[in-house]
């Protein structure tokens, strides 16, 4: 058995403590307090011990990898073996939490357990990568050993990162949701699904990981843990203390005599009438009937004990015959109403094929000869049970609709092809190994091999196997079985071969104690008498080791467990399989504790967790269909038939984020050449992925996973991914920090070589520092190429859970319509310097068709908006001026042409083109208009656009060609019309305007003169300006004609700033707020940006406060008039205000509107919260008296607020609604004297 390298270990406080120094530090002051009083609190926190060791040893296999890498040489031997502990030890503790945590966890709390066995699949593709590379040939490449040490970094901070998330959101679940001893049971049956040789390696492993205080305590909660039965407790504690135990089983006096028959290598007679006195005598247990075994077996078990595979290949063929028979039978008689039962037997025996392919793989195989291997066997009938299983649950699962005939033949099919591929295999077997066994190795070594095999199995399904194969054994057979794992065991072993022994007599019925009579002694008897004076004889399967006595360990009425078992426990089912054949007269249990573990839910999660361990004996891992998700099987990979989807687009940032992760990952490398211009480029490229990253990252957790959340059959999905979230943050950071070092590190360097140039220091002075400059820069290097590494891992993964758990739940959860507006929501919160960094970035990333997809998706979710305008206005990287011009062109044109075409459909109506407009008077375009106003086959909305196109064509064609005309003008403005400095602040000589605060003029392309903005240009012109036309502006501190631009041309302003904010497509500049541009509303617009403190809805097509994102949306309900002043709302300088019923005013006409008003002036409804005042009418009402002539009158009203209608009690001024208590109503129709007014319809 491998054991834990002790290189750098240091005593302490009596225990051994390995290194320590987390790649996440725990905070101390959080995490010892729960190691601490873990006993007294919670027994689920024991984990908190074992993730402190793994810590641990994780640490220390990257601290040794890093010492290789420096050295860059020396013997990887023990790091290999380091390793290979290590991943033994993970691996069962991952396959035991996929067994038996996670499946409990996700009974009582949905959604949370499949990301954690996804990463538990991930992480272990990490050490197959790690143990690919130590056993490549490259060993002597110059980059090995940083490959290496990135390797066991990534390792680390993935397994780490995992460890933290279990205690964050895992391990508090446990505790709320499970009662102190439903925790306890399951932390037993967690013990009770490790392997025997791994509980015999993890607990000791674990003691000397920890420190002499926490070992204590462990004990303590381990005492709350294991079931107070004395056996199961002295196997537990002496594989926790690791001690060396005497043995009691060689002190029988009859040993001495097996022993000297092993010796002489005879077999020994057994008496076959020979009785034994127990407990267990007066059972009555049904014996169970067997194969015929070739006497072969039977003569030469005790000659030789290698012959006892025989035993297991005859129990297993019986077995898988009487499930092939069984299915005949289903066949025959149509009778599914007992498939449940068929199938757990099914799966039993399939853990048992499992295990015992294990066992061989890894004890019998390797000892007999290292090339012998069945590993692909092995696979083969693996996949085969998973097959058969299939087939039962989908029999289960159909039901009524299934086509009985197709079922029954696949069923007997599956049973025969089985059969016959076991039988094979086992032929192959008894032919090629057990004859090497027998010639090479004693009949001791032979028994140390048999009993190391079943040692592969975890104590709860040994448990149930050794009744199941002694009852098909002989009774020569049985008590030479027995005999040769009493003399195979190791004195250490004393408890656990007593436990194993009396679990094995449970499979007999006659009144014969098995162990007894085949050691000649009883070794429970002598067991049970060094732990107390009992004044009764007994043999292994009589004893029942009550606690009366005194316990393994001293505890105080504190620790003591308050009840004896919660739900998670019981009379286990081991011996269901044999029992099931049992005469209904047998009732009596045997004596030996049983472990107290359920394995009712043992089909789908135990055997897939058993599956999994193939991958430790070196045969391949289980694929992710058959793994530890199939609890969630709908939730499948397979389930996913890829059609497009709107919310495909954001999992289209992944492939970008995948991609850089490559870059940053493999030019890490080059780090080391000391070059600070590279360094500067990664330095740039990381901070690019790190910034969209993080953009969307929070899109995620602000905007998705609230979506999935918001779903009841969703709820807790995301938030692993939110904490990954976190992690990966952390990650980013820690480079980010790495990499400021290293440049701090070049520009201290760089000093250091002008003072050394200016005082001209000796040649070795400037060695010595060259020297450690290298040193240093290589260190660090070689640190972020591991932290690289890690990141790239770490998103890599999270990557593929995401779209593996995350993608397939929208399709069954969401419309369409509703992924559009996720997306809409994603992307209104994306401000236009991120979406032009960001574009480019991910669309390199895509192909052509994907980049069609996505930009298609992208426009449908923002077809309301101006994004597309926007988007073709810098898309191309063309200069604005000309791209304006040539899209307007583009534009126009083919408006011409879709409108020529719908009056070629209707009339034949001529339709001039953009260039007739010249050669057309006005009396001809008047004519023209006339037709059109003519036409009774337009839509209005049309007709109306077509004429006023055609009245104002003259004038913009006209506005085309003007900036034509300044072509070959010189950069002096002094003969343009307003070439002279405005001032905002005249007396503090302040450029701009009452407007803006700028430091420039605009020259209006309409007109050909310098306005300071806009609104003073409308201000006194017959037309409007179009500020994106414009092209050229002036300095006012130079008074000189150029570009437009964000700082000044010219040598002598020397770089004047025109403004702090510029925007180069509204041509927007000021000076004095904070500005940002909507690339939706292709508009720039007062505030820090979206995402900070403004949204933009794209149904409504306007930004909106964060604060509003539960709104009532009207389509483009900006796009029109303020209902006070009238002006235009979308393209206006003033604050707008949204009402409560989805329309918009200006505030400053809100205001003066509600001095007098309470409702909206276009659809009525109650502008706020007018409880206060509906209370004080109704206080005004209850004082009034009506006239007797009204006081019986009732009015029909209609409720503005509520829109129903009803009937009120006559009033010349307020009717209240009957529905809602509004008095915003109005009257319909006026009712005579009726003296029951309802308020009903």
């Amino acid at each position: 058995m491998a054991t834990p390298l002790t290189t750098g270990l240091q005593r302490r406080d009596g225990g051994l403590a390995i290194m320590t120094g987390l790649v996440n530090p725990v905070d101390p002051s959080s995490s010892k307090p729960c190691l601490k009083n873990c006993a007294q609190k919670s027994p689920i926190l024991i984990f908190l011990f074992f993730h402190k060791a793994i810590r641990s040893e994780l640490d220390g296999l990257h601290r040794a990898a890093m010492a290789f890498a420096t050295d860059q040489d020396g013997d990887i031997g023990q790091l290999f073996e380091r390793c290979h502990f290590l991943r033994a030890i993970y691996k069962h503790h991952c396959n035991a939490e996929d067994e038996v945590i996670f499946p409990a966890l996700d009974i009582r709390v949905k959604n949370v357990a499949r990301t954690y066995s996804l990463e538990h699949k991930g992480e272990s593709d990490l050490f197959d990568q790690l143990f690919e590379l130590l056993s490549s040939k490259s060993k002597n490449d110059e980059s090995f050993w940083g490959e290496l040490a990135c390797c066991t970094r990534a390792l680390q901070t993935s397994v780490s990162q995992h460890m933290s998330k279990e205690e964050e959101q895992v391990f508090p679940l446990l505790i709320e949701k499970f009662s102190f001893e439903e925790q306890a049971s399951l932390v037993w049956q967690f013990l009770c699904s490790i392997p025997v040789n791994m509980m015999a390696e993890f607990l000791p492993w674990l003691s000397f990981s920890i420190s002499s205080d926490e070992h204590q305590n462990m004990l303590k909660c381990l005492c709350k843990i294991v079931p107070e039965e004395k056996l199961l407790q002295q196997v537990i504690f002496t594989w926790m203390e690791g001690k060396k135990v005497s043995g009691i089983h060689k002190n029988c006096e009859d040993d001495s005599q097996l022993q000297r028959s092993v010796d002489s290598e005879v077999g020994i007679s057994i008496d076959q009438t020979e009785q034994g006195s127990c407990a267990c005598g007066s059972s009555k247990i049904g014996k169970r009937k067997y194969l015929d075994s070739n006497s072969e077996v039977t003569d030469s078990t005790d000659v030789h004990p290698i012959n006892e595979i025989l035993l297991w290949h005859n129990a297993i063929k019986k077995e898988l015959n009487d499930i092939a028979e069984e299915a005949r039978k289903i066949q025959l008689f149509g009778d599914f109403s007992d498939l449940s039962a068929f199938n757990e037997r099914l799966q039993f025996i399939a853990e048992v094929c499992i295990f015992h392919s294990i066992a061989e793989d890894k004890v019998i195989f390797p000892a007999v000869d290292g090339e012998l291997s069945f590993a692909q066997e092995h696979a083969e009938e693996a996949s085969q049970f998973n097959k058969f299983r299939c087939l039962i649950e989908s029999i289960q699962s159909a039901g009524a609709t299934s086509t009985s005939a197709e079922f029954y033949t696949k069923l007997c099919a599956h049973a025969d092809h089985i059969m016959d591929t076991i039988q094979k295999h086992f032929y192959n077997e008894e032919v090629q190994v057990i004859p090497l066994a027998r010639k090479h190795y004693s009949p001791q070594k032979q028994r140390e091999l048999m009993y190391q095999s079943l040692c592969v199995m975890p104590l709860k399904l040994v448990e149930c196997i050794l009744p199941w194969l002694v009852g098909s054994l002989s009774e020569v057979e049985a008590r030479s079985f027995l005999r040769n794992m009493h003399l195979a065991a190791p004195a250490s072993d004393t408890a656990l071969v007593t436990l194993f022994s009396g679990w094995a007599c449970k499979g007999r019925s006659e009144d014969v104690c098995l162990y007894s009579s085949a050691i000649g002694c009883c070794p429970g008897k002598k067991f049970t008498e060094t732990e107390e004076d009992l004044s009764q004889p007994c043999c292994a399967c009589a004893s029942t080791f009550s606690t009366k006595g005194e316990p393994v360990l001293n505890r105080s009425d504190d620790d003591q467990r308050p009840v004896k078992r919660g739900n998670f426990s019981g009379s286990c089912k081991n011996n269901e399989i044999v029992n099931n054949r049992k005469p209904s007269g047998c009732n009596q249990a045997c004596c030996v504790p049983g472990l107290g573990v359920t394995n009712g839910n043992r089909g789908v999660s135990s055997l897939t967790a058993t599956k999994s361990r193939l991958s430790l004996s070196g045969s391949p891992a289980p694929s992710l269909n058959s793994s530890l998700f199939v609890w969630e099987t709908d939730n499948n990979s397979s389930d996913i038939a890829y059609t497009s989807r709107p919310i495909d687009n954001i999992f289209k940032f992944h492939k970008a984020i995948l991609k850089d992760l490559e870059y940053l990952d493999v030019e890490s490398g080059k780090l080391n050449g000391c070059n600070e211009t590279f360094l500067r480029q990664f330095s740039g490229r990381f901070r690019l992925l790190w910034g969209l990253y993080r953009a969307h990252s929070n899109a995620e957790d602000e905007i998705v996973f609230p979506a999935l959340e918001s779903k009841e059959a969703l709820h807790n999905v995301s938030h692993s991914y939110t904490l990954d979230h976190k992690q990966e943050e952390k990650l980013f950071e820690d480079i980010s920090s790495v990499l400021s070092e290293l440049s701090q590190l070049h520009e201290s360097l760089s000093r250091t070589n002008i003072s050394e140039d200016s005082s001209r220091r000796n040649s070795d002075s400037s060695a010595d520092l060259g020297s450690d400059f290298i040193r240093k820069h290589n260190e660090l290097a070689r640190k972020l190429q591991g932290m690289c590494k890690s990141i790239r891992v770490s998103l890599d993964q999270h990557v593929f859970r995401e779209e593996l758990e995350l993608w397939p739940l929208f399709d069954r959860h969401f419309s369409v319509e509703e992924q559009e507006k996720i997306v809409g929501r994603i992307i209104g919160t994306t401000g236009a310097e991120v979406l032009q960094s960001m574009l480019p970035w991910v669309t390199s990333a895509l192909n052509q068709e994907e980049q069609n997809k996505m930009m298609d998706t992208w426009k449908q979710a923002t077809k309301n908006t101006m994004f597309s305008e926007w988007l073709n206005e810098w898309w191309e990287g063309t200069p604005v001026a000309s791209q304006l011009k040539e899209k307007s062109e583009i534009s126009i044109s083919q408006q011409g042409a879709d409108m020529q075409e719908s009056f070629d459909r209707s009339d034949q109506m001529f339709k001039p083109g953009w260039k007739d407009i010249f050669r057309m008077n006005q009396s001809e375009l008047e004519a023209e208009i006339r037709k059109v106003s003519r036409d009774s086959t337009l839509d209005p909305r049309r007709k109306a656009y077509l004429i006023q196109n055609l009245m104002t064509s003259r004038w913009i064609a006209a506005q085309q060609k003007l900036p034509q005309t300044r072509t070959g003008e010189g950069l002096n403005g002094e003969d343009v019309p307003g070439c002279s400095s405005s001032f905002r602040d005249p007396e503090k000589q302040v450029f701009g305007c009452e407007h803006y605060k700028r430091n420039c003029k605009l020259l209006a392309a309409c007109c050909g003169k310098l306005f300071t903005c806009r609104f003073c240009h409308d201000k006194v012109s017959d037309h409007s300006m179009d500020r994106k036309a414009t092209s050229e502006m002036m300095c006012m501190c130079c008074l000189k004609i150029q570009p437009v631009g964000a700082i000044c041309s010219t040598p002598s302003c020397n770089g004047l700033s025109m403004a702090k904010h510029y925007c180069n497509i509204c041509k927007l500049f000021d000076d004095e707020r904070t500005v940002y541009h909507c690339p939706f509303c292709n508009l720039c617009r007062v505030g820090k940006g979206l995402g900070i403190d403004f949204f933009h809805c794209m149904t409504c097509n306007c930004c909106l406060g964060m604060s509003l994102v539960d709104h009532k949306c009207r389509e483009k309900g900006l796009e029109t008039n303020c209902p006070i002043c009238c002006d235009f709302l979308f393209t206006s300088r003033e604050t707008v205000r949204a009402l409560p019923c989805g329309h918009f005013m200006h505030s400053a006409c809100f205001k003066a509107y509600t001095c007098s008003h309470y409702t909206c002036p276009i659809c009525s409804k109650s502008l706020g919260d007018m409880a206060v005042y509906f209370g004080m009418l109704d206080a005004l009402l209850a004082a009034e008296e009506l006239p007797e002539e009204y006081k019986d009158h009732c009015q029909d009203i209609l409720c503005n607020d509520c829109g129903k209608k009803g009937t009120s009690h006559f009033h010349w001024l307020y009717h209240k609604c009957g529905f809602c208590g509004s008095y915003n109503t109005r009257v319909i129709k006026s009712d005579s004297a009726n003296s029951n007014c309802s308020t009903s319809n």
